[in-house]
Formats: structure tokens, C-alpha cells, sequence
């Protein structure tokens, strides 16, 4: 299975496409022939990145400013886009956040919010998408979970729980689909130099990771379009992680959480 090829009145949907991995799925797709359309709360940042992609690979680029973590926002996208006269072939769901700290002490609006854009927003725009893909015989959906949400992380419990949905979601829809010619994979990376450690309030923890098992946003990218195309069902960029997810999934939490506790103090 392939990517559905880039013509004139398709795009490549990308939303989180102001930072991080974002930008560079958004690049990587632009560089492969695909039109984009740029999803992320700052305006700014998506029409300097529809400019550079534009002038670069001669593609058209839309940039369409969105907060995801409103529901009203996520309902009206998929006429935003009608409305620009482009059908969407490939959907990125790549917009999340994380955080750190104990549970307890963390503020539980930014929790919640993280829930409704990590998981609802990924459902509402996949639900959009995957049923005219079904009825082509053609799509694809990329969606971006981590490593993280391969176990329970105490001290980024939301974080670890949302990507865990993430992926289980779209592990069910690449079953669901793939037989209608819709490609489903789920992204999976572990530390990458982006904007989301600063966030997540992980820059030191991040800052301690050896360069090793560090993937650079680009590599990570690359090798995310790659998966997809291949309808791989989970991609996981770089080496070193790739052990790290195995072993994770293979040991019993009531072994493994004690020691996570131990790694991430809290």
C-alpha cells in the first residue's frame, strides 16, 4: 500500500503544524508532492511554513489558525477546509501537548485540556476523515502517540494515559482498514529536540537523555512518511527506543511501575 498520490484538489492534513515534529511531517509531505494544510493555534508560524513549503516544492500551502482544544474549533475544521476546495487524502493528528509533575499538584484545566486535544480531537477529526478515505479506497491516517504511552509514567500520568489511547486507537483502525485501502499507523518517538520538553516542563529530564537515543525531528519525520506509506501499524524512529518500547511492553507493570517511580521521581 502506498500513499494516495498528490494531485491538484487533495492535501496532506497536518495539524500541530507551527512546531516541533509537526513541521517537519508537514515538510516531508510537501516535499513528496503533497498540498498541505497547516493546523495549529498560531497564525504566524503556519503562514511563514505555508510560504517556505509553497516556494520550495511548488505545492499549494494553506495555513488555517485553530484551537483543537475547543470542540467548536475541531467540529468547524472540516468545512474550513472544504471551503478551500480540497479533499483531504492524508489526515496527521499530530497536535498534543504533555506535562510533569504529581498529579495532585498539577492544574486541572491544563489535565483536561490535554485529554480533549491528545485523544477527542484525534476521534472527531479521524471520524471526519476515515470514512470518505473508506468509501475511495484510499487515505491515510498518521497518528502521533509517543513512547510514553506504551506504560503508565508516573509523573506524567495524563500524558502517558493520553498517548496510550492514541495508540490503542490507532492500532484498532489500521485493523479496521487497511483491508479498505486506508493506511493507519501510529507514530510512537521518544526524546526529540522540539518545543514539547519546554512545555511539558522536561527540559532538564530531556537535557539528560544521551545523544544516542536522541532522533532529530527530521529523521523522525522521514521515517514516519515511511512507515505510513508502508502501512506499518506502529513506527517507532530510532534505534535505542525501539528496545525500550519492546522491553516495555513485555514487562509486567507491577514490576515496571516501581522502577519508573524510581526513574521519574515525583
Amino acid at each position: 500500500m502506498a500513499l494516495p498520490a498528490p494531485s491538484a484538489s487533495t492535501a496532506a492534513l497536518v495539524t500541530g503544524a507551527s512546531s516541533g515534529i509537526g513541521v517537519d511531517l508537514a515538510r516531508e509531505l510537501a516535499g513528496r508532492g503533497h498540498n498541505v494544510v497547516l493546523v495549529a493555534r498560531r497564525a504566524d508560524r503556519l503562514e511563514a511554513l505555508a510560504a517556505e513549503l509553497s516556494d520550495a516544492h511548488g505545492i499549494r500551502a494553506e495555513a488555517l489558525s485553530a484551537d483543537l482544544v475547543d470542540p467548536d474549533a475541531v467540529a468547524a475544521l472540516p468545512g474550513r477546509v472544504a471551503a478551500l476546495g480540497l479533499d483531504v487524502s492524508i489526515l496527521v493528528n499530530n497536535a498534543g501537548y504533555g506535562s510533569a509533575g504529581q498529579f495532585v499538584d498539577l492544574d486541572a484545566k491544563a489535565e483536561s485540556d490535554m485529554v480533549r486535544l491528545n485523544c477527542e480531537a484525534v476521534v472527531a477529526l479521524s471520524s471526519a476523515y476515515a470514512p470518505a478515505m473508506a468509501q475511495r479506497g484510499a487515505g491515510a491516517i498518521l497518528v502521533v502517540a509517543s513512547s510514553a504511552g506504551i506504560q503508565p509514567i508516573p509523573g506524567q500520568a495524563t500524558y502517558a494515559a493520553s498517548k496510550a489511547f492514541a495508540l490503542s486507537f490507532a492500532e484498532a483502525l489500521h485493523t479496521e482498514l487497511s483491508h479498505l485501502g486506508v493506511a493507519v499507523t501510529a507514530l510512537c518517538p521518544g526524546p526529540i529536540d522540539t518545543e514539547f520538553a519546554e512545555r511539558a516542563g522536561l527540559t532538564d529530564a530531556f537535557a539528560g537523555v544521551p545523544s544516542f537515543v536522541r532522533v532529530s525531528p527530521e529523521d523522525c519525520a522521514k521515517t514516519a512518511i515511511d512507515g505510513l506509506a508502508r502501512n506499518r501499524r506502529v513506527v517507532v524512529p530510532g534505534l535505542a527506543i525501539k528496545a525500550t518500547v519492546a522491553s516495555s511492553r513485555y514487562t509486567p507493570h507491577a514490576v515496571l511501575l516501581p522502577l519508573m517511580k524510581r526513574f521519574y521521581p515525583v
